[in-house]
């Protein structure tokens, strides 16, 4: 009689278990909807540059004052660049509408934005750009934060096949030319990395130059970016992504780390790394909350809608070709869907920058 309880409890127990084996399975493919950059959204977004790339004030200069002679107006002084509160965010509102208007060439008033664009970014606009990048107190004007989006523009207008882009792309050159000449100058000379999860962030910085480089083919800038990278990170491990997101952060330090090891590595070197550097991302009940932000009318808290977009940008790239890996894409999409309702409507403390990091983090959804 014993014998025979004892055997129906080994079976209870046992279908016990694979029930609940079955409830977890059920769990784990559950998935996140990613969010989707069509012709609707892309309207919605390109609102937010149009109605700032041409806005002066209010304006954050960010400049060392050598004299009388540069109290100057944001438009004396970048006559390209001088709206949305800030040089590099009147950048990546450039870029911004570069690449909705490639993508979506039936876009509202597309040949409006591309004659403000051509007004914007002219030879005489730019040459006057340089000349700022020369001032005796200017050397480390932007760098690398700035630098790295006036990149990801210049990329971006050399892969937009359209006659505007050729002429935007010739006028811009002198300038893509010298950030890039400032790169190689300031790379060798950066003794260490910078670990933080805003503006000087150097993953992020040599994440866009690779990007450019990349796409340009120029193989000695990526020969410099690929050293410098495994000099600042290879031998990183177990990075702390439990202590993030710091309070204005709007890039994640441990992802961001990962997304330019990704670019600059084989993906068998990459994998072997990356188990070391986060290896809690292969564990399919990894979680990780989304930047909540408390006042998006505070300029640095609002940031936290930037680290959503910047962490599903780089999750994207880091699970490229890892289908192990595949879990970790609800994870950039909750991030993203948290953060993209908030956008259109803001307040000008994010709506003068955080369309940029919404597109690319929507453009970054079509990696594999």
């Amino acid at each position: 009689m014993r014998k025979i309880v004892l055997v129906i409890l080994i079976c209870f127990v046992a279908a016990c278990k694979k029930v609940d084996t079955k409830n977890k399975q059920t769990k784990e493919i559950k998935e996140v909807a990613a969010p989707e950059l069509n012709l609707a959204q892309a309207n919605k977004l390109a609102f937010l540059p149009v109605n700032c790339i041409n806005v002066e004030y209010p304006n954050k200069l960010n400049q060392v004052i050598g004299g009388d002679e540069d109290l100057q107006s944001p438009k004396e002084l970048h006559p390209a660049f001088y709206g949305c509160f800030d040089w590099h965010s009147s950048v990546h509102g450039h870029w911004s509408l570069v690449s909705l208007l490639k993508q979506f060439p039936d876009l509202n008033n597309a040949e409006k934005i591309k004659q403000q664009l051509l007004a914007n970014i002219s030879k005489e606009n730019i040459e006057k750009e340089v000349e700022y990048f020369h001032g005796k107190h200017n050397k480390s004007y932007e760098r690398t934060y700035g630098w790295a989006w006036l990149l990801k523009l210049a990329e971006e207008l050399h892969t937009w096949d359209d006659p505007v882009a050729e002429e935007l792309e010739k006028n811009l050159q002198p300038l893509t030319d010298l950030i890039v000449s400032k790169y190689v100058a300031f790379l060798p000379k950066l003794t260490y990395p910078i670990r933080v999860g805003e503006h000087t962030n150097t993953a992020f910085g040599l994440t866009f130059a690779w990007d450019y480089a990349n796409t340009v083919g120029n193989d000695k800038f990526k020969d410099l970016i690929r050293k410098r990278a495994r000099d600042f990170y290879l031998k990183d491990a177990h990075c702390p992504l439990s202590w993030e997101p710091s309070g204005y952060d709007f890039l994640s330090p441990c992802l961001q780390e990962a997304a330019i090891m990704k670019r600059i590595m084989s993906p068998a070197e990459f994998r072997l790394w990356f188990v070391d550097f986060l290896p809690q991302l292969k564990n399919k009940d990894f979680t990780l909350p989304v930047g909540e932000v408390s006042d998006r009318k505070d300029g640095k808290l609002v940031h936290l809608d930037g680290v959503n977009f910047s962490r599903a940008w780089a999750l994207y790239k880091i699970v490229e070709g890892m289908p192990e890996l595949k879990h970790v894409k609800n994870i950039a999409n909750e991030h993203i869907n948290y953060s993209l309702p908030n956008l259109v409507g803001d307040s000008y403390e994010g709506g003068h920058w955080l369309g940029s990091f919404a597109i690319y983090a929507l453009n970054a959804t079509k990696n594999d």
